[in-house]
């Protein structure tokens, strides 16, 4: 009887020395959100940031119909959480928007934004156009079109068409598109921002090549 208790005390003591040293030392913790998320918008791939997204239930790789961001002028960085707003601070003096929007939604073929600025707004456009600076010239839509109250901004140098609405009870706010490949972007801006037209032209150009997936995904 005493064998058998010795052997089985070795035994006991065994198992625990074998179970320490391959028990494992790290500390299981929740998987975070990625920083960038591919996504595939009209069989186009894109890589966003997450935290950049607008919608949380677009906040998912894979395929989308549309995903809609918002990154900050002139960092273009992602934005950081939204404040939270109480009755305290709702009537606090509006701040000035430092946003740029991004729409990312699939075309089905419609007509590519370059041809619609080619062949539609010319039909609606006053035939004067307006120079802004050296390089930048305004036209206004006519009275009566579906453009009404609305003015469209080019500039080939850095290249940039941005149709905007006029200021009102509410600022002007300027739209242009870029087309890649199945998915129109669609980039909003306040007018006031084409005081420094070229920053705004070149930042359309960053975030676009910035979030193209790359080639062979």
């Amino acid at each position: 009887m005493t064998l058998i208790m010795a052997a089985a005390a070795l035994t006991a003591g065994a198992v625990a020395l074998v179970a320490y040293l391959l028990w494992p030392t790290w500390v299981a913790r929740p998987a975070g959100a990625p920083n960038r998320l591919p996504v595939s918008v009209g069989g186009t791939l894109f890589n966003v940031p997450t935290t950049a997204i607008r919608r949380k239930i677009q906040r998912h790789s894979g395929p989308q119909e549309r995903v809609d961001l918002n990154f900050v002028f002139p960092s273009l960085e992602p934005p950081d959480a939204p404040k939270h707003v109480s009755a305290d601070t709702v009537e606090e003096k509006v701040q000035p928007i430092d946003r740029i929007f991004v729409s990312i939604s699939a075309h089905h073929d419609a007509l590519a934004p370059d041809l619609r600025v080619r062949t539609i707004y010319p039909r609606y456009l006053a035939p004067a156009s307006t120079p802004v600076d050296d390089a930048l010239t305004m036209r206004t839509f006519r009275e009566g079109s579906p453009y009404a109250n609305e003015d469209l901004f080019s500039a080939a140098a850095p290249a940039l068409n941005a149709r905007c609405s006029r200021d009102g009870l509410t600022p002007g706010m300027c739209l242009s598109e870029r087309r890649i490949d199945g998915a129109d972007l669609t980039f909003r801006f306040p007018r006031s921002w084409l005081s420094q037209w070229r920053d705004v032209a070149n930042a359309i150009d960053r975030l676009t090549m910035q979030m193209q997936g790359p080639k062979g995904w």
